[in-house]
């Protein structure tokens, strides 16, 4: 039987795209060994920087970490990196609170900085 391809959510708060695009060009080589998708300005960047597919839901404030949620309860995704940033104020943290319970909730890895992305993709 042939291991199924994971995916990979890829979300960043406004303050912190910058660096989860870095993270991405870095990791290119070790992305490509899943399907990606992320919010929308998010997946939009990383695609851009690293030329890889990344499927774009809506952005967070719109409704894509809602979105992204649906899909860990569907099991529909498998791992998700999530640069969030603990010290500013989003307008649409019930649905970031939302997301992080949904990871705990169906067991699915999520790392929230560098160091746990660079964990994850270890695995």
């Amino acid at each position: 039987m042939k291991n199924k391809v994971k995916t990979l959510a890829l979300i960043a708060h406004d303050n912190k795209k910058h660096d989860l695009v870095n993270w991405a060009i870095a990791h290119k080589e070790q992305l490509q060994k899943y399907k990606l998708c992320g919010t929308g300005t998010t997946a939009r960047l990383v695609s851009e920087a690293t030329g890889l597919e990344v499927k774009g839901y809506f952005s967070g404030p719109l409704g894509g970490d809602l979105q992204i949620g649906a899909k860990m309860s569907e099991k529909a995704i498998d791992k998700v990196i999530f640069f969030w940033d603990p010290l500013a104020a989003q307008p649409h943290d019930p649905d970031v609170k939302a997301l992080l319970r949904i990871a705990v909730v169906y067991d699915i890895p999520i790392a929230t900085n560098r160091s746990t992305a660079n964990y994850i993709l270890a695995d």
